[in-house]
């Protein structure tokens, strides 16, 4: 299956998923995961209604997003060392993957003196897993709080990776967990912070993230099939 095949075929799925679920699919975006993906099929994507592009790094993203040149917005989805904040800066629309304050307040001192703000999601590790990134689900709203001070920094919703589990009911728990936070926060009323997104759902596991009210997939193996492991 070529990679225009795998855009339809998961936008179909994602329409699907959002009509059993009794929402708007158009509230829903596709971010195709272009981790180990050359930039050739990252355009063919592009091409083939893909809106917006998830990396995991920052080395990678610099090389391949030079070699593209249509209009996409770009996404940090994997774990940021905080020496590679001002890079990642100057190539991202939007990080999901902040996993800790120190994180927040380094994004925060590099976009406050650039002048710029930047547009961040707060990971919440639902699974409890140790190998995963991500604030404790009890720690997270108050972090948010902590975070809503900080110049330059706009949170603007919840990121999880769910659990690795080969049936999807199964991490339905997961994304649940992230709506309930999402919703306690939204009680908070913090001021100048938005929960606009949910970001959950990979290729395994998109659509029970739809019903449960996900903003963002990220879907990789999907529409590319797979990559090597490195």
């Amino acid at each position: 299956m070529g990679v225009r095949d795998g855009v339809l075929q998961v936008l179909s799925r994602m329409q699907d998923a959002a009509d059993r679920a009794l929402r708007d699919p158009a509230d829903v975006t596709l971010v195709a995961v272009t981790k180990a993906v050359p930039a050739a099929k990252v355009l063919e994507a592009i091409e083939a209604g893909v809106t917006a592009v998830g990396e995991n790094r920052v080395q990678e993203a610099e090389r391949k997003f030079a070699e593209i040149d249509l209009p996409v917005e770009k996404h940090l989805v994997g774990h940021l060392q905080t020496n590679k904040v001002r890079d990642a800066l100057a190539l991202f629309d939007l990080i999901q993957s902040v996993d800790s304050l120190r994180l927040a307040r380094e994004i925060s001192a590099r976009a406050d003196a650039a002048g710029a703000e930047a547009r961040v999601l707060v990971e919440v590790n639902t699974s409890g897993e140790g190998t995963k990134d991500g604030l404790p689900p009890d720690e997270a709203a108050g972090a948010v709080e902590q975070m809503a001070g900080l110049p330059g920094l706009r949170v603007t919703g919840l990121m999880t990776v769910g659990a690795f589990l080969p049936d999807p009911e199964d991490v339905r728990p997961c994304f649940r967990r992230l709506r309930a936070l999402r919703d306690e926060i939204e009680e908070r009323v913090i001021p100048g912070v938005s929960m606009t997104h949910l970001s959950m759902g990979m290729t395994n596991d998109f659509e029970v993230a739809i019903e449960e009210g996900a903003t963002i997939v990220r879907v990789g193996r999907a529409i590319f099939g797979e990559r090597p492991t490195r």
